[in-house]
């Protein structure tokens, strides 16, 4: 079975590659990006199918699972990315995603590229109702999936906001205006996707040259789960602590420390001899002290007699 999977990608990416010659040469994906993308799963859809979404489908497994067109997202993508930067305040863009594992992609996203971006639940009326606070108007929607973004989606036709959306196999295109066929429900999918369309966008800005890598890694745009990311942070603590040496200077009771009680024995003053006098006493006053306590030959307050 793997053997005929890495065939069926090996295919894929020739019959993909063949499709994209009508690109532009700086347009057209390199063996890095077809490597990613398959290691992302980028082309494996569902076994459910849209009628709408056949344009885009490759090919059926045995197991059946439908295989996207590479060829076909990827095209979808650089007209997304154009689409993007043919608006010109950059926070006019909105891009939401209610999918747990494309929260932290919207949130990169919207940071390299300065468009608005909404993790976690959609107010319902955020684009609709004028009298929320948090009201918006923005030229463009990106979405991470129609049907969990389904709220969003619906508004945005009441407005004519279009809508640039990931779409799986079994995904609803209405109110889609340009669908990106990929997985949309795979962690790595959707953060690499992200990082595509980003990176493509800065480059049409002139922000990052095409001939360089670009220099940020496509796990910032992965999602991470907060349990695992505690535990990371722990073990790189313990392993710190480990590593450290210890610092015995800070810890009082050395040889040329200053005692805790801040008195210094060397200087004079600081502590009482045990042959010195008491202050105030004289030396004969010990005698009549001693006569007054008695002693074991002699008891207190007993006068010889004369």
């Amino acid at each position: 079975l793997a053997v005929l999977t890495h065939v069926s990608a090996c295919s894929l990416v020739t019959m993909s590659a063949a499709s994209l010659q009508c690109l532009p040469a700086p347009l057209r994906p390199t063996d890095d990006d077809w490597a990613k993308m398959l290691a992302a799963h980028v082309h494996l859809g569902t076994k459910n199918l849209d009628n709408k979404m056949i344009p885009y489908i490759w090919k059926r497994r045995s197991d059946g699972l439908y295989i996207i067109n590479l060829a076909k997202t990827w095209e979808k993508l650089m007209l997304a990315a154009r689409i993007v930067v043919a608006i010109e305040n950059p926070a006019d863009v909105c891009v939401i995603s209610a999918r747990p594992y494309g929260q932290r992609a919207v949130l990169k996203f919207g940071q390299y590229t300065g468009a608005n971006y909404m993790a976690g639940r959609y107010t319902p009326g955020t684009f609709t109702n004028q009298i929320q606070q948090q009201f918006q108007e923005p030229r463009l929607l990106i979405i991470t999936d129609p049907r969990t973004d389904s709220q969003p989606l619906r508004e945005s036709s009441f407005v004519n906001i279009p809508t640039v959306a990931f779409c799986d196999t079994d995904s609803p295109l209405r109110f889609v205006d340009v669908a990106i066929p990929a997985n949309n429900k795979g962690k790595q999918s959707i953060g690499l996707l992200y990082w595509l369309m980003a990176r493509e966008v800065l480059r049409l800005r002139n922000v990052i040259p095409r001939t360089s890598p670009w220099d940020i890694m496509v796990d910032m745009f992965f999602y991470r789960d907060p349990e695992e990311a505690e535990k990371e942070a722990e073990a790189a603590e313990e392993t710190k602590a480990i590593e450290a040496p210890a610092d015995f200077s800070a810890v009082g009771g050395g040889f040329g420390d200053v005692p805790a009680g801040g008195a210094d024995w060397s200087q004079p003053g600081g502590a009482q001899e045990w042959g010195a006098q008491p202050a105030g006493q004289e030396w004969g006053a010990g005698d009549a002290t001693a006569a007054a306590v008695g002693t074991w030959d002699q008891p207190a307050g007993f006068a010889p007699a004369q």
